[in-house]
């Protein structure tokens, strides 16, 4: 875990404060972003492909980064993240800080042996006005995936993991889940449908062995407001299990979707620490023979 905490504020730093914001209208800053990226994935050792794609007469980037698997290859892992920001956001939190995570993520697993494939995803227009459109990065993926018969046993999506308080009522939810869980934002929290649920648990187990952060996990249905708000949609629709891994985004980060959402608020050590949970939990979905 060298260097973790010191290299996720830095990418960071670089997306949303030097990059800023990045989406299809600032469309130069969202390709120094998909260039950022590619050079981090090889930095790392990986040689990162770019998946092309047209929208609204534009070309953009779903950008890969391939972890071979030794003896089941052909089973996949897919970890995810969108790198757009929504219009004039520097997108801090959405989602620099999940794009970060993918990163150290890849790095971490450099030289490591796992028998499944894992592939490292940055996915391009998962805000508006792509958000639920086939022009969502994410939609391409895993519609060209589910095409080609591609054997995804799991998709873990990073959205917006870097924001947490100890104060109390610093954490909402949707009706009525506020009766059950924590009213205090000090946690992260993994979400999957009916049909993700052992995933779910899987990751919920080899985090809390892991890691000495908290993690809080729901199996909600689809429709549950913000239980399908990220990139994980698109493989749900695919019939891929899939789960988001999140700090609850607007829930409780008042920040949300603004200009205001800038890296400084961040809270770095417990990003490193939930990275580093699920770094372990990402090395236990790649060899189990339970998804």
């Amino acid at each position: 875990m060298k260097n973790l905490k010191k290299n996720l504020e830095k990418h960071i730093r670089e997306l949303s404060d030097k990059i800023g914001a990045r989406n299809y209208i600032y469309y130069d800053e969202l390709n120094k972003a998909a260039e950022y990226i590619i050079a981090e994935f090889e930095r790392s050792g990986y040689s990162p492909r770019v998946q092309n794609y047209y929208a609204e007469g534009k070309m953009f980037k779903n950008v890969i980064a391939v972890k071979e698997g030794s003896n089941r290859h052909r089973e996949v892992i897919v970890v995810g993240a969108h790198y757009d920001s929504m219009i004039t956001s520097p997108g801090a939190n959405d989602n620099a800080s999940g794009v970060s995570g993918v990163i150290e993520l890849a790095r971490l697993l450099t030289g490591l042996q796992t028998d499944r494939t894992v592939k490292f995803v940055a996915f391009a227009n998962e805000e508006p006005p792509f958000f639920f459109t086939k022009g969502m990065g994410s939609r391409v993926y895993a519609k060209e995936a589910s095409e080609r018969r591609e054997d995804i046993r799991a998709m873990v999506c990073l959205e917006t993991i870097g924001y947490y308080s100890e104060q109390r009522n610093s954490q909402s939810y949707p009706i009525p889940y506020g009766l059950f869980y924590p009213d205090t934002a000090n946690f992260i929290g993994a979400i999957g449908n009916f049909k993700s649920r052992r995933l779910v648990k899987i990751l919920e187990k080899a985090f809390k062995r892991n890691s000495k952060f908290n993690i809080i996990t729901a199996v909600v249905p689809e429709f549950v407001a913000g239980a399908n708000f990220s990139d994980h949609d698109s493989f749900w629709r695919h019939g891929y299990r899939a789960c988001m891994v999140t700090d609850t985004a607007f829930y409780r980060y008042a920040y949300y979707h603004t200009r205001d959402d800038t890296y400084e608020k961040l809270n770095y050590d417990k990003l490193s620490l939930v990275v580093g949970g699920l770094h372990h939990a990402l090395l236990k979905l790649a060899k189990t023979r339970l998804i």
